[in-house]
């Protein structure tokens, strides 16, 4: 075999290993892409595409230790179990859909806005004080707006909402605002008033998701 011939071959031998040793590297790299995609959609519910619970409290507590006019707002649907029962969990499915989609639009781009599960949402957002009020009932009044269902039917929807700020509670724990807030929440159930946190809210404990509330009284976690 001649020279030239000869560095033809090697050439071709070393382009074809270089070639060969590429493909799985290439192989790797679209799987990993994959993956990433994949695991950056199951931080966000697939209904509501709201955040799930761990990626929302990550970005809530960044934004609690960031900023001081926040707010943690707690939302949850009234009677939804009726919804299911009397127009089918589709129906039930698109009510949750348009709260979220509600409670997204009104909480701002900035926010963290979670499906904590069930009925129940949560929003992390700058509240300040002035405005605070004005803010949380106009909340209320675009979550009662009635939703239509795909067929046409309307279906009235109510909710019940309940917020807690540091300086009210006395605490930054997300953990602390957010049970302030769920003990608000339900001082005001199915009343269509938002309900702002006292520090006495911070005190109701909550035991294997029950809500315990003055002496002699308990609400479930997932009563509507």
């Amino acid at each position: 075999m001649d020279p030239v011939t000869q560095l033809r071959t090697r050439i071709g031998t070393r382009a074809l290993l270089l070639t060969t040793a590429a493909v799985p590297l290439t192989g790797w790299a679209v799987h990993a892409t994959a993956l990433h995609r994949r695991l950056a959609s199951t931080k966000r519910d697939p209904l509501t595409r709201l955040l799930r619970r761990d990626a929302y409290t990550a970005r809530a507590r960044r934004l609690l230790a960031r900023h001081d006019d926040v707010a943690v707002v707690m939302v949850d649907a009234d009677r939804f179990k009726e919804i299911n029962d009397r127009l089918g969990h589709a129906a039930g499915d698109t009510v949750l859909a348009s709260i979220a989609s509600r409670l997204t639009a009104w909480a701002g781009p900035r926010a963290a806005v979670g499906r904590l599960g069930g009925d129940e949402f949560a929003a992390v957002l700058q509240l300040p004080a002035d405005r605070r009020a004005l803010r949380l009932e106009q909340l209320v009044r675009m979550l009662h707006t009635p939703v239509v269902l795909d067929d046409g039917r309307t279906v009235d929807v109510a909710t019940s909402v309940g917020a807690a700020t540091p300086a009210a509670v006395g605490s930054r724990d997300l953990s602390a605002l957010q049970r302030a807030a769920d003990a608000a929440l339900y001082d005001g159930k199915h009343s269509g008033r938002p309900i702002l946190a006292t520090a006495e809210h911070a005190t109701v404990p909550s035991l294997n998701g029950r809500r315990l509330g003055r002496p002699g009284t308990a609400v479930w976690g997932w009563a509507a």
